[in-house]
């Protein structure tokens, strides 16, 4: 593999630090650190190209939180000046790292997200009577920090970027050397990263023409349950020794026809429904708002603009619901004289 240089200089840019700037703000533009950052804005990036150039930088300050969506998770979300940084490496590096994934890859890139994912799946399903997903056990925190740099070794060989992609992975307080911090930017180019090295083994060694993935969801299609297996323990394998990585025993195959579970969806051959928990929550959500603006809590433009946000979701990339959202809506209340299903 052909290793790619000379990018680290292009990171301290004054004009990649003004781009990265521009990107880190959008959204967050009323928060007192960007504020502060932004009143002295070439100063900072001034600063900000220096610290990187004499390997200075400070990184590790961020905020944590927890978010249930559905299940819990810690947000370790970086202060507005890393925000930055980050957005400066992945100005320069995520065309490398673009290029080394698949097509079949998909997550943080564009035209690449969920819907895509969703379509692609589809394609699968006519061509395959079986599948199985394969899910990472804790992936995030399961990385290994040493397997990572082994790995970006072998994509960069710019010694000053290597230390600075170290640099960032020191900075996120790990359990063992192990572990991306879920929030940031450059979290999810190198979980995207690492991941592709199987990506490629699945293709090029197992020649599995059905696979998909989307972050650490992978999909797996074939003809037989008894490929199914054979493909599953040979990825188990692959993951265990090369990655560090473990996957649930004896993952479920899914006979095609009665579709397969992914992003929230039931995938079929020949259509896409929502899948149960997608139901409940969505039904559970409009029922809540629906609550809140009973109690004065929500106003009517703001109910609606939240209520469009939650049925997006289940209409995208031509999810069949409408059956299921009329009869959500007909069992709300909405301005107590019954729902609008407009």
């Amino acid at each position: 593999m052909r290793r790619i240089g000379n990018l680290f200089e292009g990171i301290p840019a004054r004009a990649n630090l003004r781009l990265a700037y521009s990107r880190a703000i959008r959204g967050k533009r009323d928060r007192p650190d960007v504020q502060e950052f932004a009143r002295d804005l070439d100063h900072n990036v001034l600063e900000l190209g220096r610290e990187i150039r004499q390997e200075t930088l400070r990184l590790g300050q961020s905020r944590q939180f927890m978010v249930h969506d559905p299940k819990p998770r810690v947000i370790t979300a970086p202060c507005f000046r890393e925000r930055v940084v980050h957005h400066a490496i992945l100005n320069v590096c995520e065309p490398a790292f673009e290029k080394f994934l698949i097509d079949d890859t998909f997550a943080c890139r564009v035209g690449k997200g969920r819907i895509a994912a969703l379509q692609r799946a589809v394609t699968f399903c006519r061509r395959n009577p079986h599948a199985t997903k394969l899910d990472m056990r804790q992936y995030f925190a399961s990385i290994s920090h040493e397997t990572l740099l082994r790995l970006l070794e072998r994509r960069f060989k710019d010694r000053r970027l290597l230390k600075l992609f170290a640099k960032i992975l020191d900075s996120h307080v790990s359990d063992g050397g192990r572990g991306l911090p879920i929030g940031s930017l450059t979290s999810q180019h190198f979980a995207n990263f690492y991941l592709a090295w199987f990506d490629r083994f699945v293709k090029e060694t197992l020649r599995v023409r059905g696979y998909l993935r989307y972050m650490d969801d992978c999909i797996l299609w074939a003809d037989s349950p008894s490929t199914i297996k054979r493909l599953t323990e040979a990825a188990r394998q692959f993951l265990e020794q090369e990655l560090r990585l473990e996957i649930p025993p004896n993952p479920p195959i899914y006979r095609v026809r009665a579709g397969v579970d992914l992003l929230g969806c039931r995938v079929y051959a020949d259509r896409l429904e929502l899948n149960r928990r997608s139901r409940s929550r969505y039904r559970a959500r409009m029922r809540h708002l629906d609550t809140q603006f009973l109690c004065g809590e929500l106003g009517e433009r703001q109910l609606q603009q939240r209520s469009e946000s939650l049925t997006a979701y289940t209409v995208a990339g031509g999810v069949r619901s409408w059956k299921f959202r009329q009869r959500v809506l007909e069992g709300l209340s909405v301005s107590g004289h019954g729902a609008r299903t407009g």
